[in-house]
């Protein structure tokens, strides 16, 4: 099989190695890169550090608004699959470059594999909603990661196609996890265990709005120790446009790796963030975690009581760092995102739906 596999912003580059490399022990895959993501710090250092093959095209669409920059990705990607005339279209989790990957391919009748399918936050006034139903209406195959997801296709009418695989982030979870290990061994990268807060502010219903901005901001400050905050450019601009003053236990750092950035996950007391994976791999590694939005297309870190929604209200964001300090935490439950062979089945799916 030929398979064009659309990427453009940081998760999807986490996603794309363990089932890259997978694909390409039986079959011939070609990358293209819109260039949502294109600086240095989220994007190349990810090819690096995971091994992910050099993109065959880099459309540079970069930022943009929304509808700009999605025609702009159609329109290349449209260009590659007229040229390559390719078996599947691959695509992943819900950004821009996930949806103009899958209109194009849909436009010329390619199959289209959506993994990470069935999410929902029935938030549309999110980007990344509109992305990812869109998507997933026009999906040949949808790998969904969990239960609730393919629950989820299911009030919508779709349940051809649809198969529970488990997550790719978790394989590259415990792919990547012995390396990173490694590396800050002998690098020294980690702060001491368990001895700060690790945060990450990027999502545009919290940047955008500068009250939900400020109060965030705010409820960092009440928090007692150390918090490490990887800060997006984003983010950075916004506070520095808006003269936002950033707390004196907040230790601002550069964007980092994937490598360095599930070793600070693992082995932080606890997780601010709104990131849809953030959320998840904080699962995955037993650290309690609380969600800075309204809601949270992972429900079931929330069900088992390791992620609290709190939004950008100061009072419920410290009440809820409050709760995971003094009270013991809740049961884990195994293989609640896969056993860490997801890539595995995604292929096996594809091969087996191509014939």
């Amino acid at each position: 099989m030929k398979i064009i596999t659309v990427l453009g912003a940081r998760p999807q580059f986490i996603k794309a190695a363990p089932l890259s490399a997978t694909l390409r022990k039986r079959h011939e895959e070609k990358i293209v890169h819109t260039g949502q993501h294109y600086d240095y710090q989220m994007s190349d250092v990810f090819f690096e550090e995971l091994g992910i093959p050099k993109p065959d095209y880099f459309l540079g669409v970069g930022s943009k608004q929304h509808g700009a920059q999605t025609g702009e990705m159609l329109t290349g990607v449209e260009e590659v699959l007229l040229k390559e005339k390719p078996d599947w279209v691959l695509v992943y989790g819900d950004t821009n470059s996930t949806l103009a990957g899958a209109l194009a391919a849909a436009k010329l009748h390619i199959p289209i594999a959506h993994v990470e399918a069935g999410l929902r936050s029935y938030n549309r006034k999110m980007p990344e909603e509109v992305n990812r139903v869109l998507t997933d209406h026009v999906s040949t195959l949808m790998f969904c990661p969990t239960d609730q997801a393919v629950k989820n296709l299911s009030l919508e009418g779709l349940t051809k196609g649809v198969i529970r695989t488990g997550d790719v982030m978790a394989d590259a979870l415990y792919y990547h996890a012995r390396r990173a290990e490694e590396r800050s061994l002998a690098e020294n990268l980690r702060y001491p265990k368990k001895s700060y807060v690790l945060a990450t502010v990027h999502r545009a219903e919290n940047t955008d709005n500068l009250n939900r901005l400020q109060g965030i901001i705010n409820a960092f400050a009440q928090i007692e120790g150390q918090i490490v905050l990887p800060l997006h450019p984003r983010t950075k601009k916004l506070l520095n446009d808006h003269h936002m003053t950033i707390p004196k236990n907040v230790e601002v750092i550069e964007p980092v790796g994937y490598l360095e950035m599930i070793l600070l996950e693992k082995e932080a007391e606890f997780i601010l963030t709104d990131s849809g994976g953030v959320q998840k791999e904080a699962y995955l590694w037993q650290v309690p975690c609380v969600t800075l939005r309204d809601e949270t297309e992972w429900v079931e870190t929330v069900n088992t009581g390791w992620n609290t929604l709190t939004g950008a209200n100061p009072e419920q964001i410290v009440e809820a760092v409050m709760n995971y300090r003094n009270k013991p935490l809740p049961p884990y439950r195994e293989n609640l995102y896969g056993n860490g062979r997801a890539s595995e089945e995604i292929v096996a799916a594809m091969e087996e739906k191509r014939g």
